[in-house]
């Protein structure tokens, strides 16, 4: 494994370096004082060949250092990299020269922070060039250069950059310079491919002509070729002072700017005049100052001579420059003093229709609060169902094609409009129109067309267009701003339907007692089952997804047989949905499907298999009618494009759920996946959606955006956090889980080696011999259980060889989206050296690494930085040293990788976490891997819990002292054990 950084140096020009995890051969001694090669740096051939690039042979980088070498990167765990106190060093590496945007994606290499800032560079000046916010300039060496324009709310982008810049990726000077080198180099090289070819620009002759010609071409010097005056004093010098001057006007980089204010008429005067546009200037990095142009032609500004000397110049300056863009000014502009232009409505609309242009070119613009948040004029859907939720949630059997009565009225925001409102608005000749006192930009023919449309009156569509109205790529003449519906749609629709709903009866075939909100969860699926409309279950981890959702199999099937359910999982969870259907629903017909000899059986209640099967076997599935297809840890199709998303969505179902933690984790694209399976259509395509609400919400925060997007999926999604208080009492303080693993196949091979090995040894050996051989073969197996690596010791790769680390994987993944903590005890030492740089690596994240070799020093150093609010989130920690005397109260997430034969050893490394000071709920999961020792161990401690408190307690003898046939049986790997 590898991490990638990058450096910006002189000139704008980036290189970049690698830092490998091997361990060099060992130097005696502490490195001197002098700058010597960084000890696990990638050699120059190695990192060509890692990330391309052209040699750039060697540079100095400075780097957090312990006495002994580098500090390893947060994705390269190294055990016994150093310890000691950190200070910063210099250290010599190889590099290449960059050219290109760093992909994320390079095998066994991960980007290192400076490497995922260089990216955000590129992307930055990318969207520069793109929307034009580059302008022309002469370097100082004479050379033709496109820059960054950077004003307004780039400005503002460009300050977080810099604000943000890695120390890493300083080579030499401060973080500004560096980094709007590489900007400019970066718009520079961009804009010139966007270009046509130097030949076809202007053949005009001299200084001019040779810096246009040299701005298309390939970057010159300007009178490079014999041009008049090339000189730094002559044309060239001159043109450069020009151009500069015209970059600091454009960008306004002046401490003092012009504001343009504009007033709408009050309330009693004509609704035709009485607009008035206000000229102020304001303090750029002191916004609340404003002084009214009156008060600068009178003299009375003294509040910006600390920023400016004459400020009727700036003023005057600034007027003229922007009647550039606004031509009205020109009349205000006749005035000796000019201050304010009075203006007609045709004149208000006139300036709003340009005032983002102004406030582009680094103007203030201060606009009324109704246009910044305008309430829009558009249609209003009115739709009316009988009854109310509870009673269709126990009574109709509804469905997608119930017919409702609807209409459509003409609304402001959510007002609707009255006819004497709407002749108003017909009769009206200017684009802004006075309506309940607030003034509406009204787009004149969509106007019309809107009027056209609510005279041809109401009708009746089905309950589903009602539901997915919001969704659709209706062709309507105006904007739709809702839909209102009475009865048990508009329950729906309200998002009251938890509350409303009444509860559903206990299903007769559920052996548990629900909690309250398990209960309302229940309902909520059961009412939407009814009407055949997809449920997205969003509960936060431990909340109790699994038994929801028996509980609406049990409540489905207490009345009659139906067609079977399919449920897709994680080849992790399969044998923990098959033990939770037994505990919890003894009564449902439960097929795993899945392993090289599977057969579809499907004359059952419910049949569980795998991703990885569905994609697979995605014909004979599909060939089953199925009356719900569920996918568990749905965050698996958050990727619409893959085939495994494709086949699940292609499933003929009546109904379909899917259970997630974690709905959206990088992109909203992945929430889009997960409801059109659920409901396909109801977002529209992947284009409309990331049109509509992907873009504006994750690009531009639009408020409006992600309001109509609840509103759209809210009635299909369900999510619960442990923080609502309505949840919270319904909640014991301590959640303990004992979570089924299944081996790969690499390690089902090995546990069956190691048992076929052993099992012989045993039978013929006696005594103490006899014991140390049961031990050593328990031992043996719990590794194989663990990780192949682990047992083998050969150091190779972690990822995909194991379902504990699967499992592993997958928890941390919604804890730390959550923002969570979580503590990870094993038993072996070595498997915490495996897993520790892996979970690194995954997380990109810092993990700590406690073990009976950890000096005291360090481990309280680990333990009060993990405390630390800001501290790493996942910590590691040797079952021996990390069990007792730890106060690590900061994480509500433990999970033991491995079981201890002895319960109390586990409960006292539980109790690092639950104990006082604790204020989150803790969640234990006890890893068990699904037909192994493991699993019959954990089923005898069980069974025996009484005599485990006296005989297990006392060691592990107990075990030893089996028959040769218990032993082959406690050994056996059963057929469950092996994921397809």
């Amino acid at each position: 494994m590898f991490v990638l950084h990058a450096v910006g140096v002189t000139g704008g020009r980036v290189v970049l370096w690698a830092e490998g995890s091997v361990l060099p051969a060992r130097v005696e001694g502490r490195p001197g004082r002098r700058v010597v090669a960084h000890p696990f740096a990638v050699d120059g051939d190695d990192l060509r060949s890692l990330v391309g690039g052209v040699p750039g042979g060697s540079m100095t980088v400075r780097l957090p250092s312990f006495a002994s070498g580098p500090v390893a990167s947060p994705g390269l765990v190294r055990e016994g990299a150093g310890r000691g106190v950190v200070r910063w060093r210099e250290w010599e590496v190889p590099v290449v020269r960059w050219d290109d945007e760093v992909a994320d994606g390079l095998a066994d290499c991960r980007l290192g922070a400076s490497a995922r800032f260089l990216n955000d560079v590129v992307r930055f000046g990318r969207d520069l060039v793109r929307r034009g916010r580059v302008l022309p300039s002469i370097d100082d060496r004479g050379r033709a250069r496109w820059r960054a324009a950077l004003s307004g709310a780039d400005s503002t982008r460009w300050a977080a950059l810099v604000a943000e810049t890695p120390p890493a990726f300083l080579a030499a000077g401060g973080a500004e310079d560096v980094v709007l080198g590489v900007l400019d180099a970066l718009v520079d090289r961009d804009v010139r491919a966007a270009l046509p070819d130097a030949g076809t620009g202007s053949r005009r002759g001299g200084v001019v002509g040779a810096f246009v010609r040299a701005l298309a071409g390939a970057p010159d010097v300007v009178g490079a070729h014999g041009e008049v005056g090339g000189g730094a004093d002559g044309e060239v010098g001159r043109l450069r002072d020009a151009l500069d001057g015209w970059r600091s006007r454009g960008l306004r980089e002046s401490p003092v700017r012009t504001c343009f204010r504009l007033s709408s008429p009050d309330h009693g005067g004509h609704l035709e005049d009485g607009w008035r546009l206000e000229f102020l200037l304001q303090a750029v990095d002191e916004p609340s100052v404003l002084v009214h142009a009156e008060q600068v032609w009178r003299g009375k500004a003294t509040v910006l001579r600390r920023w400016v000397d004459r400020a009727e110049d700036v003023l005057l300056g600034d007027l003229g420059r922007a009647s550039r863009l606004y031509p009205a000014l020109d009349r205000a502009l006749r005035a000796k003093r000019p201050a304010e232009v009075e203006l007609d409505v045709e004149g208000a609309h006139e300036f709003l229709e340009h005032a983002a242009l102004l406030a582009q070119a680094g103007f203030g613009v201060l606009l009324p609060s109704w246009w910044r948040q305008p309430r829009r004029l558009g249609l209003r859907l009115e739709a009316e169902s009988r009854g109310t939720a509870g009673v269709v949630a126990k009574e109709s059997e509804l469905g997608l094609k119930v017919l409702v009565d609807y209409h459509w009225e003409l609304a402001l925001g959510d007002e609707v409009l009255s006819e004497s409102e709407l002749t108003a608005l017909a009769r009206a000749k200017v684009p802004l129109v006075r309506v309940r006192g607030q003034w509406v930009h009204v787009d004149r023919e969509r106007l019309a067309a809107g009027l056209a449309f609510l005279e041809r009156g109401g009708g009746r569509m089905t309950a589903a267009q009602v539901l997915l109205m919001n969704a659709e790529d209706a062709e309507l003449p105006l904007p739709l701003n809702g839909v209102d519906a009475t009865g048990w749609l508009g329950d729906l629709l309200s998002g009251r339907v938890e509350h409303q709903l009444e509860p559903v009866e206990h299903p007769a075939g559920l052996v548990a007692d629900l909690r309250p909100y398990q209960r309302r969860g229940l309902a909520w699926l059961a009412f939407l089952d009814r009407l055949g409309l997809g449920a997205c279950l969003a509960d936060d981890m431990g909340l109790g997804k699994t038994v929801q959702l028996l509980a609406l199999e049990a409540h489905n099937r207490q009345h009659g047989a139906r067609l079977p359910t399919l449920l897709v999982c994680p080849m992790s969870v399969v044998g923990n949905w098959q033990r939770e259907a037994a505990r919890f629903t003894p009564g449902l017909e439960v097929r795993v499907y899945h392993g090289a000899d599977r057969v579809l059986d499907v004359d059952c209640d419910l049949v569980i298999t795998t991703y990885a099967v569905v994609s697979r076997d995605a014909g004979a599935l599909a060939g089953v009618q199925w009356d719900r297809v569920v996918l568990d840890e749905a965050q698996n199709v958050k990727n619409s494009s893959t085939r495994q998303s494709r086949v699940v969505r292609s499933l003929p179902a009546r109904h379909r759920v899917a259970l997630t933690g974690t709905p959206v984790e990088n992109r909203l694209a992945e929430l889009w996946s997960v409801m059109d399976f659920v409901n396909p259509g109801v977002l529209g395509t992947i284009s409309t959606f990331r049109a509509r609400f992907a873009v504006p919400i994750e690009r531009h925060h639009d408020e409006e955006a992600a309001v109509r997007l609840r509103r759209i999926t809210g009635p299909f999604v369900l999510r619960r956090l442990k923080t609502d208080p309505r949840v919270i009492t319904d909640l014991p303080d301590k959640i303990e889980v004992t979570q089924l693993c299944t081996l790969t196949p690499e390690q089902a091979s090995l546990y069956q080696a190691v048992v076929d090995d052993m099992l012989g040894r045993i039978a013929e050996a006696e005594g103490v011999k006899r014991k140390g051989l049961v031990l050593a073969t328990m031992s043996r197996l719990k590794q194989v259980c663990n990780h192949p690596a682990q047992l083998l010791g050969d150091g190779s790769r972690v990822a995909g060889r194991s379902g504990k680390v699967a499992r592993l994987e997958e928890i941390l993944d919604e804890a730390l989206a959550d923002g969570d903590k979580a503590l990870c005890f094993t038993q072996f030492t070595g498997f915490g050296s495996l897993v520790v740089p892996h979970l690194a690596a995954r997380f990109d994240t810092e993990v700590l690494f406690l073990h009976g070799g950890t000096p005291k020093g360090r481990r309280d150093e680990m333990v009060r930085r993990f405390q630390g609010e800001d501290g790493p989130s996942i910590f590691v920690l040797s079952l021996k040293a990390g069990g007792t005397g730890l106060n690590l109260t900061a994480a509500n997430h433990v999970v033991h990788l491995d079981r201890w034969w002895n319960p109390a050893v586990e409960d006292q490394a539980t109790d690092r976490a639950f104990r006082i000071g604790q204020r989150n709920h803790v969640q234990v999961r006890k890893f068990v891997t699904v037909g192994t020792l493991e699993e019959r161990i954990d089923r005898m401690i069980e069974e025996k819990r009484g005599l485990a408190q006296l005989v297990v307690g006392a060691g592990e003898d107990w075990l030893t002292e089996l028959s040769t046939n218990e032993l082959r049986e406690l050994f056996a790997l059963s057929g469950e054990a092996v994921g397809a």
